[in-house]
C-alpha cells in the first residue's frame, strides 16, 4: 500500500512529460549540431535533432537558412542563460534540449521567457544575416519613407526585420500549429509568448548613424535602421518575465481565450507573457519540478538584488572561500600606438550557498 502513491506519483510525472508544451522549442537541440554537419544537402534535414516534420521541410526547401537557425539555437543558449545568471533559476536546464526538464515541459513562467525569446533570437539572426549578405534569399532591409532628420541622411545597410520575422516565425511556429498536440490552451500560450518576443524585436529596431565630415565634424550623417544585440532583447523580455501574468482558458463570448487568473475582466495585453502554471521556488534540487537548486551556487554578499546571499541562498547560509585573480595593470600607452601593460595577482573572497 505504501507504493502506491509513489507510483501515482511517478505516472503524473510521466503523463506531464507526455503532455508537456515544450516541443515548440525543441528546436534548440540544434544547437549541438556538430561542425562537420555541412547542410548543403536535403538529406542533411533528417539528421538535425529536434524538428518536428514541418520544420523538416522548411529545411528541404530552405537549405541555405539553416546555418543561420543553429546559429540562432546557440544564440539563445548563450543569451538565456546571461540574462539569468543572477538568478536562482539561471536557465541552466535550457542545455539539455530537447529533453527538457518540468521547468520548460510545462506552462510555467519560465517556459513563457525561453519561448519570447527563441522566437525573437531566430528572426533577429535571419535579419543580420540578411544584412552581412550570408543569405542569398534576401538583402538589405528596406529604406524608410519618413526623412532622417536634419543633417542626416539614409544609407548603409539597414537589418531586414521583415524578412526575419517572416521566416522567423514560420520555422518557430511551426510546432505550434501542428494538430493534436497538446490542450489547446497551451498552444495559445506558446503561440502569445513567441509573439510577445517577436513585439520586443520590433521594439528594439533603432536609427543607427555613421558621421562624415572633415577631421571628424559630423556635419553630414548617413544612418539606417539597425536591431539592438539580442542581449539587450533578453533583458527587456526578463523585465516581462518578472511582472508575467498568470492566465487561464476561460469562454469569453463564443470562444475560450486566455484570461488573467486574477483579473479576469480584461483580456491578456498584447505586450505581456503569461504562464498557466506557477513554478517551484527553485530553492531546493528537485528534477520532478524541473528545479536545480542552488546549492554551491555563486552569491554575492553585498548585493541587495536576486543575487544576494540572503535570496540566493534562500536562508540557508552561504560558505566563504578565497580566490586568486589574474588581471592586467599599470597599464602606459606609448606614441604612436601601443598599450603595454603588467599583470598582477590578488585575493578575492568570495561566497557560494550551503
Amino acid at each position: 500500500m505504501r507504493a502506491r502513491p509513489q507510483i501515482c506519483e511517478a505516472l503524473l510525472f510521466a503523463l506531464a512529460l507526455q503532455t508537456g508544451v515544450c516541443y515548440g522549442i525543441k528546436w534548440l537541440a540544434l544547437s549541438k549540431t556538430p561542425a562537420a554537419l555541412a547542410l548543403n544537402q536535403t538529406q542533411h534535414c533528417k539528421q538535425l535533432e529536434g524538428l518536428v516534420s514541418a520544420q523538416v521541410q522548411l529545411c528541404r526547401s530552405n537549405l541555405e537558412l539553416m546555418h543561420t537557425v543553429v546559429h540562432a539555437a546557440r544564440e539563445v543558449m548563450k543569451a538565456c542563460r546571461r540574462a539569468f545568471a543572477d538568478m536562482r533559476w539561471n536557465c541552466s536546464s535550457i542545455e539539455l534540449a530537447p529533453n527538457y526538464l518540468l521547468d520548460l515541459e510545462r506552462g510555467t513562467r519560465e517556459s513563457a521567457f525561453v519561448y519570447a525569446l527563441s522566437a525573437a533570437a531566430i528572426s533577429h539572426t535571419i535579419a543580420r544575416a540578411c544584412t552581412s549578405g550570408d543569405l542569398p534569399g534576401c538583402s538589405c532591409g528596406p529604406v524608410p519613407g519618413e526623412p532622417p532628420g536634419p543633417g542626416n541622411r539614409w544609407g548603409g545597410c539597414a537589418d531586414n526585420l521583415s524578412y526575419g520575422l517572416l521566416m522567423g516565425a514560420k520555422f518557430s511556429d511551426a510546432p505550434m500549429k501542428v494538430k493534436k498536440t497538446g490542450s489547446q490552451a497551451n498552444k495559445l500560450m506558446r503561440l502569445h509568448n513567441s509573439e510577445v518576443g517577436r513585439q520586443a524585436l520590433r521594439a528594439s529596431l533603432e536609427m543607427k548613424c555613421k558621421c562624415h565630415g572633415v577631421s571628424g565634424s559630423c556635419s553630414i550623417r548617413t544612418c539606417w535602421k539597425g536591431l539592438q544585440e539580442l542581449q539587450d532583447v533578453a533583458a527587456d523580455l526578463k523585465t516581462r518575465y518578472l511582472s508575467a501574468t498568470k492566465v487561464v482558458h476561460r469562454p469569453m463570448g463564443t470562444r475560450k481565450h486566455l484570461v488573467p487568473k486574477d483579473l479576469d475582466i480584461r483580456p491578456v495585453k498584447d505586450s505581456e507573457l503569461v504562464y498557466l502554471q506557477s513554478s517551484p521556488d527553485f530553492c531546493m534540487k528537485n528534477e520532478k519540478v524541473g528545479s536545480h537548486g542552488t546549492q554551491d551556487r555563486q552569491c554575492n554578499k553585498t548585493s541587495n538584488g536576486s543575487d544576494s546571499c540572503d535570496l540566493m541562498c534562500c536562508g540557508r547560509g552561504y560558505n566563504p572561500y578565497t580566490d586568486r585573480v589574474v588581471e592586467r595593470c599599470h597599464c602606459k600607452y606609448h606614441w604612436c600606438c601601443y598599450v603595454t601593460c603588467r599583470r598582477c595577482e590578488r585575493t578575492v573572497e568570495r561566497y557560494v550557498c550551503k
